[in-house]
């Protein structure tokens, strides 16, 4: 991870301070500050933990800050910590991030996924994408079809896909007559199929080079 230093910025030690160095997470309600800094500690040295608390009942709201000693500390924290944490560079204290906390906690969690047909239901994402699965005409299923232009790289494509929960295999398949790209990709559920096929249909992988992605019939009631 590369941090640009805005040029508005002012001193390089004031922006250090306000925007590099505090990361916010979303973490399980039962944790203490001491659970966030046991989390945290393996990729720096932390200078505070903080959880965010309801004022009136003193219960936490399941969000709270890291704050580390160098950029480079919570840069790595936020590449490297579990994805369930959400992890995001804070708002600096002097902008209204007590407003920042308010989107980010109304946005991310208010929204509650129906069952447990979500793999990662902290993510938003998925809990818009389940309850807006009826608006999708085409049949889905748990299977995508990737073509491209190009060939596959069985490790790239892999590592593509698997930014979204629930990747089971990744099977690239090449046709030597055209040398183009085919891949059959396999999620654990529809909700991630429907997730991956929206961020990733279209997208230039290479630059350059559109992906085609669509559901493959795989068998399963398309009504789950």
């Amino acid at each position: 991870v590369f941090i640009a230093q805005s040029r508005a910025s002012g001193s390089h030690r004031d922006v250090e301070d306000e925007e590099l160095t505090r990361i916010f997470v979303m973490i399980p309600k039962s944790y203490t500050e001491e659970d966030l800094r046991e989390k945290f500690k393996m990729y720096g040295d932390i200078e505070y933990c903080s959880i965010i608390k309801n004022k009136t009942t003193g219960e936490s709201k399941g969000l709270g800050y890291v704050r580390y000693l160098k950029p480079s500390q919570a840069a790595r924290a936020i590449e490297e910590c579990d994805r369930s944490y959400r992890a995001i560079l804070a708002e600096p204290k002097n902008k209204s991030s007590e407003s920042f906390e308010h989107d980010y906690y109304s946005n991310n969690m208010k929204q509650e996924p129906r069952g447990n047909t979500l793999p990662f239901c902290g993510q938003p994402e998925f809990c818009s994408f389940e309850k807006n699965e009826s608006r999708i005409q085409e049949s889905v299923s748990k299977r995508l079809s990737v073509v491209s232009r190009l060939p596959f790289i069985q490790e790239q494509l892999f590592a593509l896909f698997d930014i979204v929960p629930g990747l089971e295999y990744c099977d690239v398949q090449r046709d030597p007559h055209t040398n183009s790209g085919y891949a059959v990709i396999q999620y654990s559920t529809a909700a991630s199929a429907i997730y991956a096929k929206y961020k990733l249909h279209g997208f230039e992988y290479p630059p350059g080079n559109r992906l085609t992605v669509i559901f493959l019939e795989d068998g399963s009631d398309s009504s789950e």
